[in-house]
């Protein structure tokens, strides 16, 4: 998963974020789901699951609670109403439902199928704070667009998520599937209505569904075939608009990849969101073995949006080597409503950001300073997190506090992990080996269906490379130890030093200064743990300072938007009057706004450098 986070989307805005299976018939009758569009009322669509004949009494029915690669519980059970469970002649069955996600039912043995309505989670996203992230989540808009997270519709049975599912969906004229699901042959199959196979409820989950009027482009890459497909309620946007940036992008990512290999098919499902109150606004995407979902705002100018789109698209698409193809028994099999989470996180989203970046320096798409300068951002940012938290302890517990509010550093510090490893690795080898060439042992070893010991990966990696590994990991992988940056990139003939630049008021580029209260949007902090600039100094402020008020503007979300547009016509002599809430008491802070500025560290090359030095930068960042 890669979560562009609110406070990003600021900047993006004012520029336009196993039970036994006794229970079945020896035949494993498939389980025959339908999905009816066209029948959408209250904007809830009908689902009847009919799964073959049972031989208990009791049966147990799931929605999940979690998926893989969302790290959050998000209970999809909470969506579904009407729920009914039928017998052979359609008269209900008595069950009781025992918490958001789980229904028992009685006289399971005269079972015929269940039924039920589903609601969409993007309409309710303002309407709570225990949201779904909008690439993980679910949308109905009759005879437009429905992104279909089959996590969100399709159930399972206890004991059967092992048995096939032939899903039939009856969708409205004028829209058209993009899925990485397989369909029954064409002419088995009535206009309207589409009939996909899968093996197990794991590749259900594992297949998500765009149904939009035909807005697609297919595109080669190597033996990979790449479908695009876009949502633009405005029109905006087409696939074609974006497929010459994404062809050019997941080229220099198969290049980078070299050997390692995980699919022939990959769809990318792109949903532009109109940002208005009853649309998606958790910005970013999900991955899948063959797909991934992206969900981005409508409004982000041309140039902003493809960044975004490599960004996120470039990381998801790298999750086909972890955890998709090397990843653990909690990966593999993966309890959707008692999960059990694994400790490598640091691989699975750690090496998968790494990767993000470094391809793009190795291809050529950015410049070593541009790499350099999204390293200190990963740096900086880091520092808004507890960096004393085992990453192995946080990764195993991350469904719970204090560990979840830390979730994001595995963009940040996780990344940096695998950039100190890969440095490592190839000090150690002469530059022979890097995180690159490890990840691609490691698919050798284990591969898509074989996964490895959640407590002997570490072992692992050291009997595959070198004993001073061990040091690495245990002091700042499992162990707590801050990592020192300046000494594994001096390894490097590489220091940092101290720069002063200019920013805006709120905003250095894309790095924020403020951010949005998760449970209340209206709420607009400064950021703890981030150095502000001169602007904030100047007034008093401090980090974790509630700002309520700007020369008399009461602030939320939408009035922080338009104060942050119009700080860019500010004078330097503007007199600025800000109230803050600190320690349960409002404080009025006075000054004028000046120019804004920021101390900042950046990585520069020594001036003194080893040929090794220099040549093992050079086999660092060009591979």
């Amino acid at each position: 998963m890669k979560r562009i986070f609110l406070c990003c989307f600021f900047s993006m805005l004012l520029l336009g974020c196993g039970a036994s299976k006794s229970v079945l018939t020896a035949d494993k009758t498939p389980m025959l789901t339908t999905l009816d569009l066209v029948n959408v009322e209250n904007d809830q669509v009908p689902v009847s699951i009919n799964p073959g004949a049972f031989s208990t009494d009791q049966v147990f029915f799931y929605i999940p609670k979690t998926v893989p690669g969302t790290y959050s519980e998000d209970n999809y059970g909470k969506y579904i109403e009407d729920f009914k469970a039928l017998d052979y002649e359609g008269n209900e069955l008595t069950f009781e439902k025992l918490d958001e996600n789980t229904w028992k039912i009685q006289s399971g043995k005269n079972l015929g199928k269940v039924t039920y309505r589903v609601n969409d989670t993007y309409d309710t996203e303002s309407e709570t704070s225990e949201k779904v992230f909008s690439p993980s989540g679910t949308n109905i808009l009759k005879n437009e667009n429905f992104v279909l997270n089959l996590h969100g519709f399709v159930g399972y049975f206890k004991g059967l998520k092992e048995v096939p599912y032939e899903i039939s969906i009856n969708y409205p004229a004028g829209l058209k599937a993009t899925t990485s699901l397989k369909s029954k042959i064409a002419e088995e199959v009535e206009v309207g209505r589409d009939v996909f196979l899968a093996s197990r409820y794991f590749d259900v989950i594992d297949s998500p569904i765009q149904y939009t009027k035909p807005n697609t482009e297919t595109f080669q890459i190597n033996d990979i075939t790449v479908t695009l497909s876009v949502y633009s309620p405005n029109g905006v946007y087409t696939a074609a608009t974006l497929k010459e940036r994404m062809e050019k992008m997941m080229s220099a990512q198969k290049a980078f990849l070299g050997e390692i290999d995980g699919t022939k098919e990959y769809n990318i499902l792109l949903y532009l969101s109109t940002m208005e109150e009853d649309d998606a606004s958790g910005f970013g995407a999900l991955e899948h073995h063959t797909s991934t979902v992206v969900v981005l705002p409508e409004a982000m100018p041309q140039d902003r949006l493809e960044q975004a789109m490599v960004d996120v698209v470039s990381h998801e698409f790298f999750h086909i080597v972890t955890p998709l193809n090397v990843h653990s028994e909690e990966v593999q099999y993966f309890d959707f409503n008692d999960p059990k989470m694994s400790k490598h996180l640091w691989m699975y989203e750690g090496t998968t950001e790494y990767f993000a970046n470094l391809f793009q320096i190795q291809q050529g798409l950015i410049n070593e300073a541009e790499f350099y300068e999204r390293i200190m951002d990963k740096v900086n940012n880091a520092k808004a997190y507890d960096d004393e938290m085992s990453f192995t302890v946080m990764s195993e517990n991350i469904l719970e506090e204090p560990y979840e509010e830390n979730y994001a550093n595995v963009y940040e510090k996780g990344a940096l992990i695998n950039m100190v490893l890969d440095i490592e690795l190839r000090r150690l080898s002469n530059g022979e080996k890097g995180v690159r060439w490890l990840m691609k042992e490691l698919s050798k070893k284990y591969g898509k269906n074989t996964p490895f010991k959640d407590d002997d990966l570490i072992d692992e990696i050291v009997a595959m490379t070198y004993p001073e590994i061990r040091g690495f990991f245990d002091t700042y992988v499992i162990g707590n130890t801050p990592i020192d940056y300046n000494t594994y990139l001096g390894k490097m003939g590489l220091s940092t030093e101290i720069v002063e630049k200019q920013t805006g008021f709120f905003l250095d580029g894309e790095n924020p200064f403020i951010d949005v209260d998760q449970e209340n949007e209206n709420q607009i902090y400064l950021r703890k743990g981030l150095e502000l600039n001169s602007f904030f100094k100047t007034l008093g402020a401090s980090g974790g300072d509630v700002i309520k008020s700007i020369n008399g503007t009461t602030i939320d979300l939408n009035s922080i938007r338009n104060i942050i547009g119009q700080s860019f016509t500010w004078s330097p002599d503007m007199e600025i009057v800000m109230v803050v809430r600190r320690g349960g008491e409002d404080v009025t802070l006075k000054g004028v706004a000046g120019t804004p500025m920021l101390e900042v560290e950046t990585i520069v090359p020594l001036k003194s450098v080893s040929a090794k030095e220099s040549e093992l930068r050079q086999r660092w960042l060009k591979g």
